[in-house]
């Protein structure tokens, strides 16, 4: 089968994979190689800009790229997995972008203003030259497309415009990438009121063993009008629903529902029921990660590989790149 082009995403390294990642990002990088060349990065010079546990970005990397390989990720149908640093390319491309990046637009984008408003003790050049980075990292490989959801479009913009501007200073030489906009659903945590967020302690993992995943799922926010048994519920404002709707099947979804708004179940039982089928779903996972994680060289040899595949390619573009800038060549 003919591929349509070449997928570029990255994510930060975070350790172990919760549902929220699954359900904005992971799922989506397995279904997008059935029609794709993807590249999936570890982005670990972007983990810098905070400055915390930065010794843990080792064991995080690895906890990640497992979870993504025992989640359908697979090198074996062609996939790249690499760490971001582990091609350092990607920096020369950087500080040559940074060149025709507009100040102005990098202090207007909403992202570096939320990260300064998160973190006011440490507004680093980071922060700023993220965007500039970032736009590397998909320039780098000729990226033809980039999935992301609404909130980061204005990033994938920025690098469509600097791929722009530096094809009209210095030629047609890097290639300008489209938005594949994808079903990100906003997950929300066992609080049910924030984002699903390891740092908010609200977050299912996909490693999780049957047992924690029940104790967690019995955690969840229901319906908080909802105070005794006898209440009739409202699936619509429900979070434990919300997860029905994704993981039950559909007759059994318009049972619930139906059960709900009657008093005909309780949230308890309501919990019990979503909980066995996150677990039963996410149980080949669990069987793919045991036993990947049984050579512990296995995560390092993808990404050493992976490096390697993806070294080909940067080092043929960004030799393109200063031969067309007019950087003078070693001799």
């Amino acid at each position: 089968m003919e591929k349509k082009g070449r997928v570029f995403s990255g994510a930060r390294p975070t350790g172990r994979q919760h549902l929220g990642n699954y359900l904005g990002a992971i799922r989506n990088y397995v279904a997008l190689q059935d029609e794709y060349d993807c590249i999936y990065c570890v982005v670990d010079l972007h983990a810098l800009t905070t400055l915390q546990d930065t010794q843990r970005l080792r064991e995080w990397t690895y906890e990640m790229v497992l979870d993504w390989l025992a989640a359908g990720i697979d090198p074996e149908r062609g996939t790249i997995v690499f760490v971001q640093s582990h091609v350092p390319q990607v920096t020369e491309l950087h500080t040559i972008l940074s060149m025709i990046a507009p100040l102005g637009k990098l202090l207007r984008l909403p992202t570096y203003k939320e990260k300064v408003r998160q973190q006011p003790e440490n507004v680093n050049y980071g922060l700023l030259g993220y965007p500039v980075l970032m736009a590397a990292d998909i320039a780098l490989y000729k990226a033809t497309v980039v999935p992301v959801g609404e909130d980061q479009a204005s990033h994938l913009e920025f690098t469509r415009e600097i791929v722009r501007t530096f094809n009209y200073h210095f030629g047609p030489v890097l290639v300008e990438p489209q938005a594949k906009y994808t079903e990100t659903p906003r997950v929300l945590g066992i609080d049910g009121v924030n984002k699903m967020s390891k740092s908010l302690n609200n977050h299912i993992e996909l490693a999780s063993s049957p047992e924690e995943i029940y104790a967690r799922v019995h955690m969840m926010v229901t319906d908080p009008q909802r105070q005794r048994r006898s209440d009739p519920g409202r699936p619509e404002v429900c979070n434990v629903f919300s997860m029905h709707k994704i993981f039950t099947p559909p007759e059994q979804v318009k049972q619930i529902d139906h059960d709900c708004r009657t008093a005909g179940i309780g949230c308890v039982e309501c919990k019990r029921i979503f909980a066995g089928h996150l677990i039963e779903h996410l149980a080949p996972f669990r069987e793919r990660r045991a036993r990947l994680s049984q050579d512990p060289d296995y995560v390092w040899n993808v990404l050493r590989e992976g490096a390697r595949r993806a070294s080909v390619i940067a080092s043929q573009v960004i030799e393109e790149v200063k031969d067309a800038v007019g950087l003078p060549k070693r001799r």
